[in-house]
């Protein structure tokens, strides 16, 4: 099995919508690709430990769609939801950053060490801002949710309970101006109570994966149709849009090098 060594992070690599969290990060550390933490769409799916098949269903369709359209999916490695994102996602050949309530080294919980593998695996990240050998302590898990909102730039819950850590990961997305999306439930579902409540203050309802994109701005076929392979690829998708763009356009708004554009154009020509 590949080692993957521990890096530390430079806050100034972080979104700049971090350094307005009431609680700031001292220190970050991560194993994996560190550079989903500044680029692309990234879009955080919370949600209870304790979850119905309805929940799965949800979760695992949103997580998939979004990864196929080049979506990043940010969560918490936790029990129920999140890990259903993040398996979801590394699935459908997507990449996801895991916000870790424990040291780098000491995945919680343990029996998701494999997963945490494959996200690896897939060119995923995973993050902790605690020392590497660190067990999480109760209060740990509230001060994770709070990175996961900031790196999120829409924020989706699709199954929680009124007293779910996932919505104070929503209180904090609302802190920061974060967008907040979440999947309405039966109103005699405990499980749907939280979702619920919060579209009833105001967060967006998503009756399919596709209110999402539209709020993003992700409308074109084409990008659910294909998953890039490479960060260039994905650059490339995420300008080109649903209306029809030249190739001055596309240099400027990516930087790069008319050769350099010109030769992946051509490979997505060849992929189709």
């Amino acid at each position: 099995m590949q080692k993957y060594n521990t890096l530390s992070i430079s806050l100034t690599d972080l979104p700049d919508i971090v350094n307005q969290l009431h609680q700031p990060i001292k220190n970050l550390s991560g194993k994996g690709n560190t550079d989903l933490l500044n680029t692309g769409v990234k879009v955080g799916i919370v949600g209870a430990r304790k979850f119905t098949p309805y929940g799965r269903e949800v979760t695992a369709d949103i997580a998939s769609t979004l990864a196929r359209a080049g979506v990043t999916i940010v969560s918490g490695l936790a029990l129920g939801v999140d890990s259903i994102a993040h398996k979801a996602c590394v699935d459908a050949g997507g990449k996801t950053i895991a916000v870790l309530p424990s040291g780098i080294d000491k995945i919680y919980p343990v029996n998701h060490y494999q997963l945490g593998q494959q996200i690896l695996e897939k060119d995923g990240l995973l993050i902790s801002e605690y020392a590497s050998d660190h067990l999480p302590m109760k209060h740990d898990f509230i001060e994770r949710n709070r990175i996961i909102a900031a790196l999120s730039d829409v924020l989706v819950v699709t199954e929680a309970a009124v007293a779910s850590g996932s919505l104070h990961t929503a209180g904090f997305a609302l802190e920061l101006g974060i967008t907040v999306m979440a999947v309405p439930g039966n109103i005699t579902s405990p499980y749907s109570a939280g979702c619920n409540q919060l579209i009833q203050n105001g967060a967006y309802p998503i009756l399919s994966p596709q209110n999402i994109l539209d709020h993003l701005g992700i409308t074109t076929k084409n990008k659910l149709a294909y998953l890039p392979e490479n960060e260039v690829e994905a650059l490339i998708l995420q300008n080109i849009g649903a209306n029809p763009t030249n190739t001055q356009q596309l240099i400027e708004s990516t930087d790069l090098s008319t050769s350099e554009l010109q030769t992946h154009l051509t490979l997505l020509e060849i992929k189709g």
